[in-house]
């Protein structure tokens, strides 16, 4: 419990009708309270941020809005004036029914600061929704009120509802697709009351220790780690009091949702809204960044993607999620790849060649130009045969000919790179000079605001005054304009895991290792070792065989779908065949299962990608499968190693073609010859799957009987290799 403030007085209302008098508000936290946007952060509030060429805040507005939010007061402290300053002159500023008031401070440098200066302004009056400037979402609040509101009415200390979606993490680096850490939550799986909250697990210990009161009051308690905070809260006024009486309340979910957990004197409760369908993510570093710019360009968040947002007229969406602006000037030999966004008044030159990416406004693009994977936001100039690969680039920055930036990279505001100079991944890079001490997120959540040093710095760049740049050649070759940040000792790790690069293969394999000796250690004989050699019983081996088998059939139905989830976002994200491997091997570790059981998920995540990409015949189906196949058949392969794995391919069809995805039936031979002519399954195993279908019952037999010309094709071959073999 923290420590209280003595003679503080909540002002609540309780009558029900009075609360229902007043409209829904929002609390928006406009300031990131974090480091792991700098330097862009020095220069300019993350809020504003482009996020696919539309400032972050305006995807929070215009869900709140959409929501049924009345009135939204948006805080802010770093760069206020530049949070004023745009919201004033947006459209935000006269909508009809759906008013935007800021609330300005220079001292506060958390959450906690922040929600006490609105305590003490009193301009809340009833349950309100809290969340960041940074978060994207289409859901509805409807159900979530309504659940928040029920609650209250039958207990009073029902004070917060936390929206989550389901999200497990990647068992080799134990981080969210968001580049979060793994968070574990146990929840009360009849009421939805949150028990427990733990977002920096020690894995280390190789388990998770719960107080014996939480399973003592509660008759079901289930521990989730598939579960992703979505940082939306539903609060009611109390949220407010407690953070002015509790002064060490600093940061929302370490002090504030864990001290609530842990207190058994107030008795304050806090339960969880699930959402299924419906997309809610918060951008916590740039890996998040790019993860959420790329599920709205394929319309994961619609309607509030770029031509809904910007206006169909300017903004055109286009075959394979391209999105242009009318006025792009495109050479013809350029090539446009797959997911991009283009903005209006860019040039882009000969040869050029761009996939994956977003470009800013009035931007200028040479020829022989390659850019994957990369953000360039407005008034940027590439040079002649520059290459760029997984990097972010800022608002006016100039890279000369040649020039190249390795996969992590970030160039602040107005940075130049020299001719031909190669920036080293995960650099970034700033016209700013490096701060001398690292701050930490653990103790400055809103560090960005520290004494205001970010807004002055950047009031100096955009005016007459600029920073001493004269040494600065060197560090970018020749022309070129800036400082080269160090990584500080032990933050390498940091920058990987939270780049928009995907993680390396090297960094991969040495975590696959890692963890394999770490289950060594901590496994023996059906037991767990804690560090400390404590044993601990996994099973007391009393379950029955048909519990057993039961168990054995819903592992096996999650692994299929997390397959199929890390197989769709190889292929969306333009993942490399080697990695995805690393990843489904990952997966097999996790839920114990072997070689074959990934092979048989991996070809039903293809064929059911096919069956539900656009077709309007059964040629085309076919064609779509052919390209599926085609594109990952090396990443098929690398689960089957021998005979009887590519049976067991086989049969799964079969039972595709008669459960799943009954359109491949008619063109179960074609498939068929397809995959045995990208070698994906041999002679011997067709062959052999045949041979042990001859003695089934006629109802097993009806693709065989579909399949005997192909058959027949193979046994001929076969029988003239022998013949010509004597």
């Amino acid at each position: 419990m923290g420590a209280q403030k003595k003679g503080a007085t909540a002002r609540v209302s309780e009558d029900p009708e009075e609360l229902a008098r007043h409209p829904l508000q929002a609390i928006l936290l406009a300031d990131s309270f974090t480091t792991k946007f700098r330097p862009i952060t020095l220069e300019r509030p993350k809020v504003l941020l482009p996020l696919v060429n539309i400032p972050m805040i305006n995807y929070t507005l215009a869900w709140l809005e959409s929501a049924g939010v009345e009135e939204v007061f948006v805080f802010c402290c770093a760069h206020s004036k530049q949070v004023i300053g745009y919201l004033e002159s947006s459209e935000w500023s006269s909508q009809p029914n759906f008013s935007v008031t800021t609330i300005e401070s220079h001292n506060s440098i958390s959450a906690g600061d922040a929600l006490r200066l609105i305590y003490e302004r009193n301009v809340i009056h009833g349950d309100f929704v809290l969340i960041s400037g940074d978060t994207v979402s289409n859901m509805s609040l409807t159900q979530a009120l309504q659940e928040h509101k029920d609650r209250r009415k039958k207990d009073a200390n029902a004070i917060m509802t936390m929206v989550v979606k389901q999200s497990k993490p990647s068992p080799i680096t134990q981080q969210s697709r968001l580049g979060t850490d793994e968070l574990f939550m146990a929840i009360n799986p009849v009421t939805k009351q949150l028990l427990y909250y733990e977002d920096k697990a020690e894995y280390s210990k190789g388990f998770i220790s719960l107080d014996k009161t939480l399973i003592a009051d509660n008759p079901s308690v289930i521990l989730h780690n598939d579960k992703q905070d979505c940082y939306i809260d539903i609060c009611s006024q109390e949220v407010l009091s407690l953070f002015t009486d509790n002064f060490d309340y600093q940061h929302l979910r370490r002090h504030f949702v864990k001290g609530l957990l842990v207190d058994d004197i107030m008795g304050y409760k806090i339960f969880t809204h699930e959402i299924h369908s419906s997309y809610a993510a918060r951008i916590d570093n740039f890996r998040s960044y790019d993860t959420i710019s790329k599920d709205i360009i394929q319309r994961w968040t619609y309607p509030f993607v770029p031509d809904v947002l910007c206006g169909s007229s300017a903004i055109k969406v286009e075959r394979q999620g391209t999105y242009r602006a009318s006025d792009v000037t495109l050479s013809r030999s350029a090539q446009l790849g797959s997911f991009i966004f283009i903005g209006q008044g860019t040039k882009i030159g000969n040869d050029t060649k761009i996939s994956h990416s977003v470009i800013g406004e009035r931007c200028t693009i040479g020829s022989n130009v390659t850019i994957e994977g990369s953000y360039i936001w407005n008034n940027v100039t590439i040079e002649d045969g520059c290459q760029l690969r997984n990097a972010i680039v800022c608002d006016g920055v100039i890279l000369k000919s040649g020039a190249v930036l390795q996969p992590g990279v970030i160039l602040s505001f107005k940075v130049v790179v020299g001719q031909q100079f190669v920036v080293p991944a995960y650099s970034k890079v700033s016209l700013l000079q490096q701060p001398t001490q690292q701050d930490s997120d653990e103790e400055l959540e809103y560090a960005d605001s520290t004494s205001g040093t970010g807004e002055l710095r950047s009031d100096k760049l955009n005016g007459d005054i600029a920073p001493d740049l004269s040494e600065t050649a060197s560090e970018l070759g020749t022309g070129g304009v800036g400082y080269i940040w160090k990584v500080f000792e032990g933050a390498y790790d940091e920058e990987w895991r939270h780049s928009v690069a995907p993680i390396p293969t090297d960094k991969l394999v040495k975590l696959m290792l890692d963890r394999d000796e770490d289950e060594e250690l901590l496994t023996q004989d059906g037991n767990v070792i804690s560090a400390s050699g404590e044993l601990k019983t996994v099973s007391d081996g009393n379950g029955s065989e048909d519990d057993d088998n039961e168990d054995s059939r819903d592992d096996y139905v999650s692994f299929e779908k997390e397959v199929e989830a890390t197989f769709l976002r190889a292929v969306h994200e333009n993942v490399k065949v080697d990695l995805a491997v690393l990843e489904v091997n990952a997966l097999r570790l996790s839920y114990n299962m072997a070689s074959v059981d990934c092979g048989g998920a991996i070809f039903y995540s293809m064929m059911k990608l096919a069956v539900e990409s656009p077709h309007n015949s059964a040629s085309e189906l076919h064609r779509n499968a052919a390209d599926i196949v085609t594109t990952w058949q090396k990443l098929l392969k690398s689960f089957l190693h021998d005979i009887d794995e590519e049976i067991e391919v086989i049969l799964k069809f079969e039972e595709m073609c008669l459960e799943s995805a009954k359109e491949f039936a008619a063109l179960f031979p074609q498939i068929l010859h397809l995959l045995y002519d990208k070698e994906i399954l041999h002679e011997d195993a067709i062959l052999r799957w045949a041979d042990e279908k001859e003695g089934a019952d006629e109802s097993d037999k009806v693709f065989l009987k579909r399949s005997e010309k192909f058959i027949q094709w193979l046994r001929e071959a076969e029988e003239e290799e022998e013949e010509e073999d004597e």
